[in-house]
């Protein structure tokens, strides 16, 4: 059952950020809608953990290919979210007039501000959604609250990803990471840093009083600025008291198709899926299959697998998510297989990304490796 508990907050959700660091699994759907962990899509973890810490009345601010989101989300039922007063909202561009595509979420608020400015809720949590996480955002409000500061701004410890090194600044995905006084105040904002180690990476997710918001985005709006952190925060750091708050939980961070292979992998580590899952539980669309079948002969080695599977070969090291058929004489070992994926008879598949509704047809030979995988496309024969 879904907690009661309350807060007075509302979450907005940003689910085309950073869709650029994975083409091949966003030609069709926003980062938001990927398909994670065998049945989940990567939003499902953040709106759960949201309405699990009473944020009842949550908003996605959608750039483009939003219609997979939306057909996944519907009326929000599956979150205890289909409902009168707040509920899910999705804000498509051209919905209303002054909702139009957007570059940063400067541009983006500015385009609802109406809505801000008709709701009650005092606070606002602003996330992206190229995370996996299970996330008390009830710790995170009342950290908030108490240190009175203007913004909040979540962080973790860990390494600059190797893709965003290479990073160009006129790239639109910006990443920033901080430092930090004693209190836990933010005395300076890095932007797409380069330095080696463990730093403060910011994961672009904060918390703002709402009146707060709506002036500070008014005022960085008449400037023409664009992007929250960059052109609003971080050249004010000294005026505005930002805290950092520090999130020590399991992260699933998605920033490249190497980086979505590994941490589906990872789930496979039973200290990984329990330290992601052991929390809260993680809601998702629900598809009325069939329990997962495994005929005479088949063998099963270390797989994460959705209801729905028919499996008649081997299968090993693997995440299979709903629907999948592994053929007869079929050698299936190191693959993430989306929805519906069907691997014919006697077909040997090895690190291989399949997007939904793929066929790779008798006796096939595929095969990537341990740093390189290969995608085949939704709805692709090989």
């Amino acid at each position: 059952m879904i907690n009661s508990k309350k807060n007075d907050a509302l979450g907005i959700i940003f689910p085309n950020s950073y869709d650029s660091l994975v083409p091949e699994l966003v030609t069709e759907r926003t980062m938001a809608s990927i398909p994670f962990a065998s049945r989940y899509r990567l939003v499902d973890f953040l709106i759960s953990s949201m309405v699990h810490s009473g944020i009842t009345n949550i908003s996605l601010l959608v750039r483009q290919n939003y219609h997979s989101l939306m057909d996944h989300l519907g009326s929000g039922r599956e979150w205890d979210l289909a409902r009168k007063k707040g509920g899910i909202n999705i804000f498509p561009p051209y919905a209303q007039k002054s909702v139009k595509v957007f570059n940063g979420w400067i541009e983006g608020l500015e385009s609802i501000k109406g809505f801000l400015n008709s709701q009650t809720e005092k606070y606002v949590v602003l996330a992206d959604s190229n995370f996996a996480i299970n996330f008390d955002f009830t710790k995170l409000i009342e950290a908030h609250i108490q240190s009175g500061a203007d913004a909040t701004a979540v962080y973790r410890k860990s390494e600059v990803p190797e893709i965003f090194r290479g990073f160009h600044s006129n790239n639109h995905d910006y990443y920033y990471s901080y430092c930090m006084n004693e209190e836990g105040r933010i005395t300076k904002i890095d932007i797409n840093s380069t330095q080696p180690g463990v730093v403060n990476f910011g994961m672009n997710i904060y918390v703002v009083e709402r009146e707060r918001l709506i002036d500070m985005i008014d005022e960085a709006y008449i400037h023409g600025y664009t992007y929250f952190m960059r052109d609003l925060l971080a050249p004010n750091v000294n005026k505005m008291k930002i805290q950092g708050y520090c999130y020590e939980g399991y992260v699933a961070h998605i920033h490249d198709m190497k980086s979505y292979f590994e941490e589906n992998m990872k789930l496979m580590h039973e200290e990984n899926l329990q330290a992601l899952f052991a929390g809260e539980p993680i809601y998702t669309k629900i598809r009325d299959d069939n329990p997962t079948r495994y005929l005479q002969g088949s063998k099963a080695k270390n797989v994460l697998v959705a209801d729905g599977c028919v499996i008649e070969g081997e299968v090993e090291n693997c995440v299979l998510f709903r629907g999948v058929h592994i053929g007869k004489g079929a050698k299936v070992r190191n693959c993430v297989l989306m929805q519906d994926t069907v691997i014919e008879e006697n077909c040997d598949v090895q690190y291989v990304i399949t997007d939904k509704n793929v066929r790779i047809t008798a006796g096939k030979y595929l095969s990537g490796n341990d740093s390189y995988q290969v995608f085949v496309a939704k709805h692709q024969t090989v």
